[in-house]
C-alpha cells in the first residue's frame, strides 16, 4: 500500500521548492551582463536547433555514459536489464518501451546513463533514447542528454539513425558497433499523466508513429516493459477532468510538454521532497517483431504490427508480473 499525501499539502510544499527555484535563478542570473550572455547563448542554441545540428548530432560522451556515479544511480532504486532474446547486430532496433512513469528512470538508466549492463547484454548494438525535441534547445540541459547520447524524436532524427548501415565496414561503424537500438517511450507525456503507483495505464491503441517508422526503416520493433516504473513517484492528485488534469492537458497541447508535479522523499526526510523513492525498477527486453520495409506503409500492415506489439506487451506483463511487482494478483495492465 503505498503513501498518498493530501492535495493541499502537495502544492503547498511543490510551491515551496518552486519559489526556492525562482531565487536562486534571480541571484545567478540578476545582472545585465548575464542576462546578455544568456541571451545570446540561447540564440546560438535556436539557430544550431533550426539548422537540425543538435537534434541528430547526440553521439554521446562515454565517460558520462558509464561511470561510478551511474552505477552508484543504478543501485540506489536498483535497476536491472532483463534480456529474452537476442538483437543481432546486423539490423536496426525500435526499443518500444512502456510505461513513461514520470521520468522515464528504467529505460534512460539502461540506455543512456549507465550503458555497461547493456553492452554486456547486447553487444555491437548502441543504446539510443529518443526525447523530445524541445529540450535540444533548452539551455544546459541540452548538453547533458546529448552527453548522454540521447537523439531528438522528431521523424528527421529517426530516419537518420535508423536508416544508418549495419555493415562493419561503413564509416559510421569504425567504433566497432554495427547497429543502432533507439529506444521510444510511446505513451509520452499523456502516459506520464496516468503515471501512479501500482497502476499500470498504457497510453497505445492510438498511437502507430512508431510502427510507420519501423516500416519506412526497416527496423524491427522490440517490445520493452519497465516494471516498477510507475512506483518511484506519486504526483499531486490530477484525476480525468479535475482542473489540475485540464490545465495540464491545455499546456501540453501548446508545447508538447506535460507540467507533471513529482512528488517523491526528500533527502533528509520523508514523505515530501522531488527525489525518487527507493523501489526496484525491472526493464524486460522482448524479442524482436520482424518488418518488410517499404517507403508507404499500408494501412492494414500498420495495424497487424500494432496489435502485435500491443499482445507482446500482455502476454510479457502476465509473464513477469509475479517475479517483479509485490501483489502482482492485483496488478492490471490497462491499455488506453
Amino acid at each position: 500500500m503505498f503513501f498518498r499525501v493530501p492535495e493541499a499539502v502537495n502544492i503547498k510544499n511543490c510551491l515551496m521548492y518552486c519559489t526556492l527555484f525562482v531565487r536562486k535563478l534571480k541571484t545567478i542570473f540578476g545582472s545585465n551582463l548575464s542576462r546578455a550572455l544568456l541571451l545570446v547563448y540561447w540564440t546560438i542554441i535556436y539557430l544550431r536547433h533550426k539548422l537540425n545540428v543538435a537534434p541528430i548530432d547526440g553521439n554521446g560522451c562515454m565517460l558520462m555514459r558509464d561511470n561510478a556515479i551511474g552505477r552508484i544511480y543504478r543501485r540506489y532504486f536498483p535497476v536491472q536489464l532483463i534480456k529474452t532474446a537476442e538483437l543481432p547486430p546486423n539490423k536496426n532496433y525500435i526499443i518500444a518501451s512502456f510505461p513513461h512513469g514520470i521520468l522515464g528512470t528504467g529505460i534512460c538508466m539502461n540506455m543512456a546513463f549507465d550503458i555497461g549492463v547493456w553492452f554486456k547484454l547486447f553487444p555491437q548494438v548502441r543504446p539510443k533514447v529518443a526525447t523530445l525535441d524541445q529540450h535540444f534547445f533548452t539551455p544546459f540541459l541540452r548538453h547533458f542528454i546529448r552527453w548522454w547520447g540521447l537523439i531528438s524524436v522528431s521523424k528527421e532524427s529517426l530516419m537518420y539513425y535508423l536508416n544508418k548501415s549495419n555493415d562493419p565496414q561503413h564509416p559510421d561503424n569504425r567504433d566497432g558497433f554495427t547497429s543502432n537500438a533507439v529506444a521510444i517511450l510511446v505513451g509520452g507525456a499523456q502516459e506520464a499523466l496516468d503515471s501512479n503507483p501500482g497502476e499500470y495505464i498504457l497510453t497505445l491503441r492510438k498511437r502507430k508513429g512508431f510502427v510507420k517508422m519501423a516500416v519506412r526503416t526497416g527496423s524491427a520493433i522490440v517490445p520493452s516493459f519497465s516494471f516498477g516504473e510507475v512506483d518511484i513517484f506519486q504526483q499531486v492528485a490530477n484525476p480525468p477532468n479535475s482542473k489540475l488534469r485540464n490545465f495540464q492537458i491545455a499546456v501540453k497541447k501548446r508545447t508538447g510538454i506535460a507540467p507533471l508535479i513529482p512528488l517523491g522523499r526528500d533527502i533528509f526526510h520523508y514523505p515530501f521532497g522531488v527525489v525518487p523513492y527507493r523501489r526496484p525498477i525491472t526493464q524486460v527486453v522482448g524479442a524482436p517483431i520482424e518488418v518488410v520495409q517499404s517507403d508507404e506503409p499500408d494501412p492494414a500492415y500498420v495495424d497487424e504490427l500494432h496489435g502485435k506489439v500491443i499482445k507482446a506487451l500482455e502476454d510479457m506483463f502476465e509473464e513477469y508480473k509475479a517475479k517483479y511487482l509485490k501483489d502482482p494478483e492485483t496488478k492490471q495492465l490497462i491499455i488506453n
